[in-house]
C-alpha cells in the first residue's frame, strides 16, 4: 500500500514538472525584492546613523550572507530540518518514502519536506503553509518548486534565502531579526546552544519555552555526534532567551531628524529601506554628546532636556538635530526642535531689526531703562529687568546686546505688537495668536516658538533678511524655492554687528562671557518666565545654532541663566564648527553710513555707529524735560505717525473710591515723520493736548480718541470705552 502511494506522488510530480506549472526565481532577484522592516537614515557622505522601524506587520532585519552567519547555526539547522540537504535535488525521496509508509502505519515521523521544499513555500504565496496544513496539490507544488531551485540555484544560495526568509517567532522573520531580539547580537556571533534553539523555532516558532528547550536539546546532542548536552541549563536558557526584546525599535543618534523625513514621505509612498539626510555624523554625535554632557552638570539645578539645532546658512541645510537629551530624559520621545517653548529674550534682535528697518530707532538711540507702568486692555503691564535694576539711559546697543527687558518693551510700543506679529510671520514663525493678545510682552518672549522656527529666523539675519526653509535632504544645485525678502538688509547686518559687539554686552555679561567666542559670531541668549526654558541662539558666516534647555514637562530650572545653561553648548559647537576656518565678520550692504557718534554727560563712550541711509544723527543727548521712551525725536521720513496707547478696543473703569485726577489716561504717539510739535489729540470735538504724549481725564462713554497735526488733519485713532457708575453728558466746546 505504501509504495502505491509513493508511486501516486511520483506520477503527479512528474507530470506536474512536464507541465512547466510554476517557475522558480532567481536568487539575486529574490535577494534584491527583500525589504527590512526598518530604514536606515544615512549622513551626508552616506554613513548610517539611524534605524527606525517602518513596517509595523513584521520585524525584519537586513538580508545577511552565508558567510557572515554562525556556522554553528547553518548545521543545526541541517540536522533539525534537512540531513541529505547536500546530497537531494530538492526532494528527498527517501523521506518521502518513510513518511508516506509512517502515514500508512500511523506512525509518527520526521516529514518529508526540505529546505528547498520550504523555501519554496516562502516564495510563493500559494505553497505557503496555512492554518489547516498543506494539501496534497500545494505538497506536489513544493516538490516541483524545489527541483527548479535546485536547477537554477547553488546550495548556499538556497540556504542563505532560507535563513533570511524563515519566520521564527511571532514576528520575526529571518535570522537578523531572531539573533539581535532575541539574541541581542549579530548572527554570526550565534554559539552551539543558541544556534540549537533558533533550529528549534523553525519547527515550532511559538511553542512554549520548555518544548523549545527540549527539541534544542536533541538538535545540539546531533551536534555534537551524540554527546551528552546540559538540558537543563538549556531549559533555563530558553524561558530567558524568548522572553528577551533586545531589538530597540529606534536605534542611533538621530531619531527626531529620522521620524521627521519618514513624515515628509508623499502619501503612500512606501518608507524607503534607506533614506539620506543631510546631517553630519560627526557634528550630530558631537552636539548630543556636548548636550548631554551639560545636561549632567546642571542635573542639580533641575534640568533633563534640550535641543540643538545646526543649519548650513546657504543652503539651509540641517547638520544637526538633537530633539532630545536622550537617556537623560523622561520625555525622550518628544522632539524639543519642534515643541513650542517661550523664547524669552532671544526675541528681541528681531523686534530691534524692525524698529530700525522702520525708521523708528537706530543702534544709537537712547532708550530709558527705568521702571514703567503701561496701560492694556487687561491692566497694567509692568516690564522688569532680569536684575531687578535699572541703567536709566542707554544706547539701542547697549540695550539690545546686554538684554535691557524695559528698552526693549519700549521699542515694542514704537513698533506695536500687532506690526511685530506679523514681522515674526515673514522671518517663518507664525504666532497661533494675534499681537494684540500677547500685548506688550511679546517683546520680551510672551509667546510660543519653537527652536526650528527661532534659528531659521536668525538664519535670516545671517542671509541679510532673506529668509529659505531649512531642507533635511540635500536640495538640487541651486534650489531657491519658498525663499523670499524678510527683513531690511541694513537692519538685519545692523542687529548682527550689536549682537557680536561684547563691549556693547558687558553691562550684563561682561567682556569675558562665555558668549564671546575666539573669531566673529553673532549671538543671543533667552530665559523664559519662571526660568522654564533657556536659550542660545546665534550665527557665524556660515553657519547658525540655536540652543535649548529645560524641561519638557514644564518644571522650572533653579539658577540657571543664559550664560550658564544653553550657552556652553552653542560656544562648543560654534568652537568645533570653526575650528580650521575662523568666521569672518559680513561686509556691510551698500547704502549703510558708518559715523562717528558722541553722547552727551558720558552716557557711552564716543564711537563709530552703523545707521540706514538718512536716519545718520552725530550727537545724542538728554534734554532736561525729555520723556521715558526714545531721548531723541528726529522725524523719520516716510514713516506715519501711529498711536501707541491706549490700545484699540480698551475699556476702562472708572474707581468711584479714586479721586478723578488720579484717573487719568495717557495717550502716546510715535511720530514717525511728522514733527512731534505739530501733533494734538483730540477727543469729540475737544482738543485736549499736543505734543507726543498727553493725559485725559476720562469720562464714561464711547469716545475715538484722534492724533491730528496741526491743520486738522487726522493721522490715527483708537476707540475706547470708560465705564462708570453713569454716562455723562460730553463737556461744552472750548
Amino acid at each position: 500500500m505504501g509504495l502505491r502511494v509513493l508511486r501516486l506522488l511520483a506520477i503527479g510530480l512528474t507530470g506536474l514538472i512536464a507541465a512547466g506549472a510554476m517557475a522558480a526565481p532567481g536568487f539575486e532577484q529574490v535577494r534584491a525584492d527583500f525589504r527590512s522592516s526598518d530604514t536606515v537614515l544615512l549622513d551626508r557622505s552616506g554613513q548610517p546613523i539611524h534605524r527606525l522601524r517602518t513596517d509595523a506587520r513584521v520585524r525584519r532585519g537586513e538580508w545577511v550572507r552565508l558567510d557572515h552567519i554562525s556556522p554553528a547555526l547553518r548545521q543545526a539547522l541541517v540536522l533539525s530540518e534537512d540531513r541529505r540537504f547536500y546530497e537531494h535535488s530538492g526532494v528527498d525521496w527517501r523521506a518521502v518514502s518513510a513518511a508516506a509508509w509512517g502515514n500508512l502505519w500511523h506512525t509518527r515521523t520526521r516529514g518529508a519536506s526540505t529546505l528547498t521544499m520550504q523555501l519554496a513555500g516562502l516564495l510563493d504565496e500559494d505553497l505557503r503553509l496555512g492554518a489547516g496544513g498543506r494539501s496534497l496539490r500545494q505538497k506536489l507544488g513544493q516538490a516541483v518548486m524545489a527541483r527548479r531551485l535546485e536547477a537554477g540555484w547553488r546550495k548556499d544560495q538556497i540556504l542563505e534565502a532560507y535563513l533570511n526568509l524563515v519566520p521564527f517567532r511571532g514576528e520575526l522573520v529571518g535570522i537578523d531579526a531572531l539573533a539581535r531580539t532575541l539574541f541581542g547580537k549579530a548572527p554570526h556571533g550565534l554559539n552551539d546552544a543558541e544556534a540549537a534553539i533558533a533550529a528549534a523555532l523553525v519547527r515550532a516558532p511559538n511553542a512554549s519555552p520548555a518544548r523549545v528547550a527540549r527539541r534544542a536539546c536533541g538538535v545540539l546532542r546531533r551536534m555534537r555526534s551524540g554527546a551528552d548536552a546540559d538540558c537543563v541549563a538549556l531549559d533555563m536558557q530558553a524561558e530567558v532567551l524568548l522572553a528577551r526584546r533586545a531589538w530597540p525599535a529606534s536605534a542611533g543618534i538621530a531619531p527626531h531628524a529620522a521620524r521627521r523625513l519618514l513624515q515628509a514621505l508623499p502619501p503612500g509612498q512606501a518608507p524607503p529601506a534607506e533614506l539620506r539626510g543631510t546631517l553630519d555624523a560627526r557634528l550630530q554625535r558631537l552636539a548630543t554628546q556636548t548636550l548631554q554632557q551639560q545636561l549632567r552638570e546642571l542635573h542639580g539645578r533641575h534640568v533633563e532636556d534640550g535641543a540643538v539645532l545646526v543649519l548650513d546658512n546657504a543652503s539651509g541645510e540641517v547638520l544637526a538635530w538633537v530633539g532630545s537629551s536622550g537617556a537623560l530624559s523622561q520625555a525622550a520621545e518628544v522632539d524639543a526642535v519642534t515643541a513650542p517653548r517661550q523664547p524669552g529674550s532671544t526675541l528681541k534682535p528681531l523686534l530691534y531689526a524692525q524698529a530700525i528697518a522702520e525708521r523708528r530707532i537706530t543702534a544709537a538711540s537712547l532708550l530709558h531703562d527705568s521702571p514703567a507702568q503701561l496701560h492694556t486692555a487687561s491692566g497694567l503691564y509692568i516690564p522688569r529687568n532680569y536684575d531687578l535694576a535699572f541703567k536709566g539711559w542707554v544706547s539701542a546697543r547697549t540695550a539690545l546686546a546686554s538684554s535691557l527687558n524695559v528698552p526693549a518693551v519700549r521699542v515694542g510700543v514704537m513698533v506695536s505688537p500687532r506690526a511685530f506679529q506679523r514681522q515674526l510671520g515673514l522671518l517663518g514663525i507664525e504666532l497661533p495668536e494675534s499681537g494684540d493678545y500677547y500685548g506688550y510682552s511679546l517683546a520680551l518672549g510672551s509667546a510660543e516658538v519653537t527652536l526650528l522656527q527661532l534659528t531659521n529666523a536668525y538664519r535670516t539675519l545671517a542671509n541679510g533678511g532673506r529668509w529659505c526653509p531649512v531642507r533635511l535632504q540635500p536640495a538640487e544645485p541651486h534650489a531657491d524655492g519658498g525663499c523670499h525678502a524678510a527683513l531690511d538688509p541694513g537692519a538685519a547686518f545692523i542687529v548682527g554687528d550689536i549682537l557680536a559687539d561684547r563691549n556693547a554686552r558687558a553691562l550684563t555679561f561682561g567682556t569675558d562671557s562665555i558668549l564671546a567666542t575666539r573669531s566673529w559670531a553673532a549671538v543671543k541668549t533667552g530665559t523664559s518666565k519662571d526660568m522654564r526654558d533657556n536659550w542660545a541662539v546665534g550665527y557665524s558666516d556660515r553657519y547658525t545654532v540655536g540652543v535649548w534647555v529645560g524641561n519638557a514637562r514644564g518644571g522650572a530650572m533653579w539658577d540657571v541663566s543664559g550664560t550658564s545653561g544653553a550657552a556652553p553648548v552653542w560656544a562648543t559647537l560654534m568652537a568645533a564648527l570653526h575650528a580650521g576656518t575662523p568666521a569672518r565678520p559680513p561686509a556691510a550692504p551698500p547704502g549703510l553710513r558708518h559715523v562717528a557718534v558722541q553722547f552727551d554727560g558720558g552716557l557711552e563712550a564716543a564711537r563709530e555707529e552703523w545707521f540706514l541711509p538718512g536716519t545718520e544723527q552725530r550727537h545724542f543727548a538728554v534734554g532736561p524735560d525729555a520723556a521715558p521712551g526714545i531721548a531723541h525725536t528726529q522725524a523719520s521720513p516716510g514713516v506715519p505717525p501711529r498711536i501707541t496707547a491706549p490700545q484699540d478696543g480698551t475699556i476702562l473703569a472708572l474707581d468711584p473710591d479714586i479721586p478723578a485726577p488720579y484717573q487719568r489716561l495717557r495717550l502716546a504717539a510715535e511720530p514717525g515723520g511728522t514733527p512731534a510739535a505739530s501733533l494734538r489729540w483730540w477727543i469729540g470735538r475737544n482738543e485736549i493736548g499736543r505734543g507726543p504724549d498727553a493725559q485725559w481725564l476720562p469720562w464714561p462713554g464711547r469716545h475715538v480718541v484722534q492724533l491730528r497735526d496741526a491743520t486738522g488733519t487726522v493721522l490715527a485713532e483708537r476707540r475706547i470705552e470708560v465705564r462708570g457708575a453713569g454716562v455723562r453728558a460730553e463737556p461744552p466746546r472750548r
